[in-house]
C-alpha cells in the first residue's frame, strides 16, 4: 500500500543531501513525498515528483572566519534554530492537518518536525546525518568545546521545551542531541558511530546515501598525476588564509590538486594559482573522490562518509567542534590523520598528505571500511525500514 512521507529539514546542505536519495527511492517505489524546507536548497527535487513545502528560513549564521565556535556563536546559532522553529511550526501543522502524511521524517536538529508530528499524533522517524545520541553517548557532551558556557545549551533546551509544550508535546527536545524516535535512520555505519554497540534496534545504520550525485562525472586536467582533493565543505568555508596556505604547500609538489573554495572566497583574492591546481567554487564531490588519492578535508560527516565509501585517506583540518569529533574517530580507526587546526602550517599539510597517501596500513583499513559501507544498504535499506515501520 502506497504511503505519504513528509520530510522536514533545516536549510543546511550537509543535512539535506543524505536525505535526497532516500526520497528518490521512496518516489521510485510509488510513495508520495512532501519535503518541507527552504525550496532553494532542495535543487531539482521537485522534478523527481516530490511536493515541496517552502519554509521561511533565513541563512544559517556563519561563525568567524577563524572557524572557532565561541559561546556567543553557539547562542547565535541556537537563536536561529529557535526562531526558525517558531516560524515553521504554524505552517507545518496547518499543512499536515490538511495533507496528512503517514509518517514525519525529521532531521534530528529540525525539532519543528518532531513537534508538529507530536501535535498531530503522527508516526515519527528521526534522521541522523551525524553521530546519533542515546543514553550512552551524547553528541552535545562530546562535541562541545571545553571553554564553552554549557548553560547556553540548557537555556535553549528549556526554551524549546516551552515551545513544544505550546503544541501539546510532552517530550523535552534537545537541540544538539535530538530525541530518539521509534525509528531512527543514520547515514553512517555502526562501526563508525561512537559507542555504536550501545544503539538498539530502533536505529538503522544505512551508511552514506549518494543517489544521483554518484552519477556525476569529472575529469582531472592531468590524469597522470596523483590527485589531491581539498575542501572545507559547503557552510563554514570562508578561509582564504587556509586556501593560500594550501597553494604554498602543494605548488611544487607531484600532486594535481582540485581545491574547492566555496562561495564566500573570491579566487582572485588568493593570488597566483599554481599550474597544478584546479580551483573552483565547488566540484561534484563524489566524482572527484572516486579518483582521489588523498582528501584534505574539514571532516563534515557527509564528506567523511563519502571519502570512506571510495576508500580515500583523509587529512582532517576541522573547522567546527562536531567536525573535530569526526576527525578524531577517523584517526582512532586508523583511516586518516587529524591535525590541530590552529597549528597547521604549509609544511605540515604537505607531510601529512604524503604520509596518509603512502601508508599501507591506512590503505588496508580503508578497504575494509569501504566494503562495510557498501554492505550497509543505503537508500533501499532505508526505504525498506520505513515501509516495514508503517506496516
Amino acid at each position: 500500500m502506497k504511503k505519504h512521507f513528509a520530510f522536514v529539514c533545516i536549510p543546511a546542505t550537509g543535512h539535506i543531501n543524505p536525505t535526497l536519495p532516500l526520497v528518490e527511492e521512496l518516489l521510485r517505489r510509488g510513495h508520495r513525498v512532501t519535503y518541507a524546507s527552504r525550496a532553494k536548497d532542495l535543487g531539482d527535487l521537485a522534478d523527481s515528483g516530490a511536493e515541496i513545502l517552502d519554509l521561511p528560513f533565513d541563512d544559517i549564521p556563519v561563525p568567524p572566519a577563524s572557524g572557532s565556535m565561541s559561546t556567543e556563536a553557539i547562542r547565535t546559532m541556537f537563536e536561529f534554530m529557535l526562531d526558525s522553529t517558531r516560524r515553521a511550526l504554524p505552517i507545518l501543522t496547518e499543512h499536515f492537518r490538511r495533507e496528512t502524511p503517514d509518517a514525519v521524517c525529521y532531521d534530528f536538529m529540525s525539532l519543528m518536525g518532531r513537534i508538529a508530528a507530536e501535535h498531530l499524533d503522527l508516526p515519527q522517524v528521526a534522521l541522523h546525518p551525524s553521530f546519533a545520541s542515546n543514553d550512552e553517548f551524547s553528541l552535545q557532551a562530546q562535541a562541545a568545546p571545553a571553554d564553552i558556557d554549557m548553560s547556553v545549551f540548557a537555556g535553549f533546551n528549556e526554551q524549546f521545551a516551552e515551545l513544544a509544550a505550546e503544541y501539546g508535546s510532552t517530550t523535552t527536545p534537545e537541540v544538539v542531541n535530538g530525541v530518539a524516535a521509534d525509528l531512527n535512520l543514520s547515514f553512517v555505519s555502526r562501526s563508525f558511530q561512537l559507542a555504536g554497540e550501545t544503539f538498539d534496534d530502533r536505529f538503522r545504520f544505512l551508511g552514506p546515501l549518494l543517489g544521483r550525485r554518484a552519477e556525476q562525472t569529472w575529469q582531472p586536467r592531468d590524469p597522470g598525476k596523483p590527485l589531491l582533493f581539498i575542501s572545507l565543505g559547503t557552510a563554514f568555508n570562508h578561509r582564504a588564509d587556509f586556501y593560500r596556505m594550501c597553494l604554498r604547500a602543494f605548488a611544487d609538489s607531484p600532486w594535481h590538486v582540485a581545491m574547492s573554495i566555496g562561495r564566500h572566497v573570491d579566487v582572485a583574492d588568493l593570488g597566483p594559482i599554481p599550474a597544478n591546481f584546479d580551483v573552483r567554487e565547488s566540484f561534484p564531490q563524489p566524482a572527484v573522490l572516486r579518483r582521489a588519492d588523498a582528501f584534505l578535508s574539514h571532516t563534515g560527516m557527509n564528506s567523511t562518509m563519502e571519502a570512506l565509501y571510495f576508500g580515500v585517506p583523509v587529512v582532517a583540518v576541522p573547522q567546527m567542534p562536531e567536525q573535530a569529533l569526526n576527525a578524531g574517530r577517523l584517526e582512532e580507526l586508523g583511516l586518516g590523520r587529524k591535525l590541530v587546526t590552529e597549528e597547521v602550517t604549509a609544511e605540515l599539510l604537505r607531510s601529512a598528505v604524503d604520509e596518509v597517501a603512502h601508508d599501507e596500513g591506512i590503505r588496508a583499513r580503508l578497504a575494509d571500511m569501504k566494503a562495510e559501507l557498501r554492505r550497509c544498504g543505503g537508500a533501499p535499506a532505508g526505504a525498506d525500514a520505513l515501509e516495514n515501520y508503517l506496516a
